[in-house]
């Protein structure tokens, strides 16, 4: 196959095999070329010890016990990571692996990833020519835009529960649909997720909230059963019903809070929060008066106080938390170009 990569990768790729070690560029990246995405991020793996990556990259850092080196550049911000070939065995955590052995092949290496679009390997063969490793599937897949977990997805899962927001924020990210398993396995291990560090859900969750497709992968988190676990305050919102005399209302609280953030201008993932949770104080406010007509007094200062404990809960900034507070707080207010301070 003929790919032009980066003369940086073109470099870290020969200096490996002039020095006898296998390497392949692996994960999103290959994910990312194949469907001529722009790379983000550049991840290699490797036969090579990190004693041995050490000797090519000098300058290099390796303070974990994963096997990772990262490797600095001046053509990115972040380092590249350039991982020996490894096993893992035991997940007590539920996000990392208790043991780690260095690993014989590629094969074995791919075997741990997390869905089969993301377990494909690239190999320099010549000049712009390059050989695509798919032992799971990943380029069926990829054709056939799902996501897929590699291997059983019970184990996947088990072994790190924050992959089941992951699978749903790539497939915001990439328009794609959870295949079937997949989807199952999430919903039977959704509990797993309260194992995970509350600051890594909040980050994935902001990177679905940040995709092309917000509403379509809320729509995917709630189905899952994930909202349940991360954000039970939406769930309870879901069959709060709106509808009455006088009122403009359609839909009912939860699906009002999806079709807001679906409309949501903004790009920042944090006024997409807000925006789906504005009216999360509408359930505690409910009321139906003999007329009909529904009412929720109140429910925007409700809706602040259940917002700042959503923001505690996932450690939002000091600076996130108070933006979510305005914005939430004062949501029945409208700002435009018009108006002065006053």
């Amino acid at each position: 196959m003929k790919f032009q990569l980066p003369e940086f990768v073109i470099e870290i790729l020969d200096k490996f095999t002039k020095k006898g070690h296998e390497i392949y560029v692996v994960g999103g990246a290959v994910r990312d070329i194949l469907t001529a995405r722009i790379v983000d991020d550049w991840d290699f793996t490797t036969s090579a010890t990190p004693e041995e990556i050490l000797k090519i990259f000098p300058d290099g850092f390796y303070d974990n016990q994963f096997g990772t080196v990262g490797v600095s550049h001046p053509s990115s911000v972040n380092p590249f990571e350039i991982t020996t070939f490894r096993k893992e065995f035991g997940y007590s955590d539920k996000r990392r692996p208790d043991r780690v052995e260095w690993g014989k092949n590629l094969q074995e290496d791919m075997a741990r990833r997390d869905f089969t679009i993301n377990a494909m390997a690239l190999k320099k063969l010549g000049k712009d020519d390059y050989e695509a490793i798919d032992p799971f599937g990943g380029r069926s897949d990829l054709d056939k835009k799902i996501i897929r977990a590699v291997g059983d997805a019970n184990d996947r899962f088990s072994e790190d529960a924050l992959r089941m927001i992951r699978a749903i924020r790539i497939a915001a990210e990439l328009g794609f649909a959870i295949e079937e398993e997949t989807l199952e396995a999430i919903k039977k291990n959704a509990p797993l997720i309260n194992k995970i560090a509350k600051e890594r859900v909040k980050e994935e969750l902001f990177k679905l909230l940040a995709s092309p497709n917000p509403y379509e992968g809320m729509l995917l988190f709630r189905n899952s059963g994930l909202m349940q676990e991360v954000l039970p305050e939406l769930e309870k919102a879901f069959g709060v019903e709106q509808k009455s005399p006088g009122r403009h209302h359609i839909y009912d609280v939860g699906t009002h809070l999806l079709m807001s953030l679906k409309e949501c201008k903004s790009m920042d993932p944090l006024v997409r929060f807000a925006t789906l949770i504005h009216d999360i104080g509408k359930p505690a406010t409910y009321k139906k008066l003999d007329t009909g007509v529904i009412t929720f007094y109140n429910h925007e200062i409700i809706s602040t106080r259940i917002a700042k404990n959503i923001a505690e809960r996932l450690r939002f900034s000091n600076k996130e938390t108070e933006k979510l507070f305005t914005l939430v707080r004062w949501h029945q207010f409208t700002v435009d170009e018009r108006q002065t301070d006053s």
